[in-house]
């Protein structure tokens, strides 16, 4: 231990110990150390009711099931818990080799999306090298680069997720670089492990290998201040593909074959202050089934006053492939399946359906966000949705009414 001279000379005079004087030093470390620390989540809960449909659990007789990140668990008329999230962050200072992390768990329900035994939502080194304008890494468990909507609930416009969201994985374990060349342009590259399970599914969990890497990468446009009305609008494209180019091959120890998943998407203000429009395009193209599914998505959000906002989302959903390829709405809402309806052959082999989703969001307590949805899916070809109760019937539509509190802290 390296003391100052004051230290030694107030040491020499008997007025301080050098041991209590270590002890006090090390205090000041720890405490300068937890100071930059913070604590930080929030508590979900939500009340769910789906007249006449209520997803797969309740034995849906023709969807396959779902990946995890396909149902936030089997919620259909019920009180739920859906999730409590603690994270713990120690930021980034500005210095050319900053160094920080963030660890993030879930308790609850929900927790289950991310894997049988696995309570990690993301746990991640954060570095920065000094080449150019710096490059920051994220190095550890971290959420996918692509899509309009996240896993966490309060950051998207709507309670439920969209098709969309079905189409693309939640979470990579691997490395992450991002690099700001202007204050246009920003652009993120990575490789991660396996990211598809196979069967037109992403896998959820951290724990899986390098035997088929995974590689993302993502641009981002940010309109300036010169754009009047439309700065701070953004429009991104991207990708994420894991290898593997046919069914027929298999390396050891690996599940399904490999996948590619393109997205693009933006957001732009309007000249109304109060409105704000999206779009995003998701496209999967699963090797293993010969299949591809595409998502065309639209969403507007008009803020009222600081407390109170109209969320909305319209989608068109394309399945392809005659085989028990599934995607869906999660919180236990519909589901459909690219297989035809009973007693149904499409010459195309693909399945078509929309849904609508209307969300008002207002905020009546301190740090508490509310939220009142419906929500209205229809399939195009035969019934592909499954109703509630013990002998379950086929649906060609299927409607949410729903709550949501999220208490942040």
């Amino acid at each position: 231990m390296k003391f100052n001279k004051w230290t030694l000379g107030l040491a020499a005079v008997g007025v301080v110990s050098l041991a209590s004087a270590a002890r006090a030093d090390e205090t000041n470390m720890v405490m300068t150390s937890l100071s930059s620390t913070t604590i930080s989540g929030y508590v979900d809960v939500s009340a769910q009711f789906n007249p006449g449909g209520g997803g797969p659990a309740n034995g849906a007789p023709f969807a396959a099931t779902p990946a995890p990140n396909y149902n936030f668990g089997n919620k259909a008329n019920g009180i739920n818990l859906n999730v409590v999230d603690i994270a713990i962050d120690h930021p980034q200072d500005e210095s050319p080799w900053a160094a920080g992390y963030h660890a993030e768990f879930w308790v609850g329900p929900d927790g289950n999306t991310l894997g049988v035994g696995n309570d990690i939502r993301q746990a991640y080194i954060l570095l920065r090298t000094p080449v150019g304008n710096g490059i920051d890494w994220k190095v550890g468990v971290f959420d996918t680069i692509i899509g309009y909507e996240g896993t966490t609930s309060s950051g998207n416009p709507n309670y439920s997720r969209s098709y969309g969201y079905n189409l693309e994985p939640t979470t990579h374990t691997g490395v992450l670089g991002t690099y700001k060349i202007n204050d246009i342009v920003t652009v993120e590259a990575g490789v991660a492990d396996t990211a598809y399970a196979g069967a037109g599914a992403y896998t959820a969990a951290y724990n899986t290998t390098l035997y088929r890497p995974t590689f993302m990468g993502l641009a981002t446009l940010t309109a300036p201040d010169s754009f009047g009305w439309a700065k701070g609008g953004t429009v991104s494209a991207g990708f994420i593909t894991t290898s593997g180019g046919t069914a027929a091959v298999t390396i050891p120890h690996v599940s399904g074959d490999g996948a590619t998943s393109y997205y693009m998407g933006f957001t732009l203000p309007t000249p109304v202050s109060a409105l704000k429009v999206g779009g995003a395009f998701d496209y999967l193209d699963a090797y293993d089934l010969g299949a591809y599914t595409w998502d065309l998505a639209g969403y507007s959000t008009f803020q009222v006053n600081d407390k109170l906002s109209f969320n909305l989302r319209a989608e068109y959903l394309n399945a392809g492939g005659n085989t028990a390829y599934a995607t869906g709405s999660v919180n236990g809402g519909a589901f459909i399946t690219g297989i035809p309806g009973p007693g149904e052959v499409l010459a195309d082999g693909k399945q078509q359906a929309q849904e609508i989703t209307a969300t008002v969001q207002y905020s009546l307590w301190a740090n508490v966000l509310t939220r009142l949805e419906f929500r209205w899916d229809y399939v195009n070809h035969g019934n592909g949705y499954a109703s509630a109760g013990s002998s379950p019937t086929p649906e060609q539509d299927a409607y949410l009414l729903a709550a949501q509190a999220i208490y942040s802290f």
